[in-house]
């Protein structure tokens, strides 16, 4: 492996080994803990999802594969997604994915500069 490589994934694998932040969400009496950075594996059926306009279901698969316990274990799962996109309050959960998604839009500001 490269030099270049290997500095590449050191830099990444610290980025993801950091602590997980907080959302405290009063609506449904808990907190969801995610990750400052997620690998595009994560990422890509997200951005698959809002490449066909499909937003809001791009939004529930945001809240499925990044809302974390705070062991960092996964709090919801793909079965959960029809509950979530016909019984969550849409504007919980556009408040909650926009935090969750901002880790995103951090690295897309960086990517800008």
């Amino acid at each position: 492996m490269s030099e270049v490589l290997s500095n590449i994934k050191g830099h990444f694998a610290e980025k993801l080994s950091g602590g997980l932040k907080k959302i405290t969400v009063p609506e449904w009496k808990t907190d969801i803990y995610y990750k400052a950075a997620y690998p595009f594996a994560v990422e890509s059926k997200i951005i698959s999802l809002q490449q066909q306009g499909k937003t809001v279901e791009a939004l529930v698969e945001s809240l499925i594969a990044k809302a974390l316990t705070p062991e960092g274990k996964s709090i919801f799962h793909s079965a959960d997604k029809v509950t979530l996109m016909n019984e969550a309050d849409p504007t919980v959960l556009l408040r909650v994915c926009s935090e969750l998604n901002n880790a995103v839009t951090e690295y897309e500001e960086v990517a800008k500069n």
